[in-house]
C-alpha cells in the first residue's frame, strides 16, 4: 500500500464535565427514594450482583456524528470488538406487590486495536494505535411484575435512567498529512457524565426465599461529547447499546 495525502489535522484538549447533569440523576434518585421512605422499610429489600455482554449499538444504528462511525472511513476495526463484559450492583425496594425500585451501579471497558485502512509505515510495517471505550453507569430503574415480585417464576419490565460516566482514548501512531505525512505517537482523551434513558426486561426464579436468579435484558441510550477541536474525527460518541446479564438477587 502507498502513502497517499488528505487534510487531516489532530490536536489535543481536555473537555468540560457536565457536573450539573451528575447532580440532577443524584437529586432524582434521592426524590424517590424519599417519596417512597415510609412505606420502603416495612417491605422486601435486597442486593443484586450482575455479569453479562454489552454488545454495542451497530454502524447503521449510531447517532450521525458518531466517532467511531467516522473512525471506520479511516482505519481497520470492527465495532463488534467492543462488545465485552460487564459487572453490576444494584440496591432494590419493593413497592407493594408489582413494583420495584433500584439504585445501580454497572462497569464496561473495552480496549480495541487498529491501524489505518490505506497507509502504512515507509518499512511496510503498520501504523498501530488502540481505541479504548470504559462506561460505568449510574442508574435508577422501575420495574413492574405482572405476576407479583413474591412469585416462583417473576416476569418483568422496566424502565429507568442514568448517569453515564465514560471515557473516551485513541492511543498509538497517528499521520499528520499536513507536515509530509510524518508519524507520531500521541493520546487524545475525552471523558464525560451524560444523562440518558433505559429499557429493560427479563425473567427471575426463586430459588430459595432469600435467593433469585434471573436473566435481565436491559437497553440503553446516551451520548457523549468527544470533539473535533479536540483532534476527533467527529463531535460525539454514541454510548448506546445492548446488555444480556444473568442476576443474582439477595433479599434481606
Amino acid at each position: 500500500m502507498m502513502i497517499a495525502g488528505f487534510s487531516v489535522l489532530r490536536t489535543h484538549g481536555s473537555l468540560r464535565r457536565c457536573g450539573m447533569r451528575k447532580m440532577t440523576l443524584i437529586t432524582i434518585t434521592v426524590g424517590v427514594l424519599f417519596m417512597f421512605s415510609q412505606p420502603v422499610w416495612a417491605q422486601e429489600q435486597s442486593l443484586s450482583f450482575n455479569v453479562g455482554l454489552f454488545s454495542m449499538r451497530g454502524e447503521d444504528g449510531r447517532i450521525f456524528d458518531d466517532v467511531l462511525n467516522e473512525n471506520l472511513e479511516v482505519f481497520d476495526f470492527n465495532l463488534q470488538d467492543f462488545n465485552g463484559v460487564s459487572i453490576s450492583g444494584e440496591w432494590s425496594i419493593d413497592i407493594g406487590e408489582y413494583l420495584e425500585a433500584g439504585v445501580g451501579l454497572g462497569y464496561y471497558s473495552r480496549s480495541v486495536p487498529s491501524v489505518y485502512a490505506e497507509f502504512v509505515n515507509f518499512d511496510g510495517s503498520e501504523v498501530a494505535q488502540d481505541f479504548r471505550l470504559r462506561i460505568s453507569p449510574l442508574t435508577l430503574v422501575m420495574r413492574f411484575f405482572p405476576l407479583t415480585n413474591h412469585a416462583d417464576i417473576q416476569p418483568y419490565l422496566g424502565v429507568g435512567v442514568g448517569l453515564f460516566n465514560w471515557r473516551y482514548s485513541e492511543s498509538g501512531e497517528f499521520i499528520d498529512f499536513l507536515a509530509d505525512a510524518e508519524i507520531f505517537r500521541e493520546q487524545y482523551v475525552a471523558d464525560g457524565r451524560d444523562l440518558g434513558g433505559l429499557i429493560l426486561g427479563g425473567v427471575r426464579s426463586r430459588l430459595t426465599s432469600d435467593l433469585t436468579v434471573g436473566l435481565e435484558v436491559r437497553y440503553q441510550k446516551a451520548s457523549g461529547r468527544v470533539g473535533i477541536d479536540q483532534g476527533f474525527f467527529d463531535e460525539r460518541i454514541d454510548l448506546g447499546g445492548l446488555t444480556t446479564e444473568v442476576t443474582f438477587q439477595i433479599g434481606f
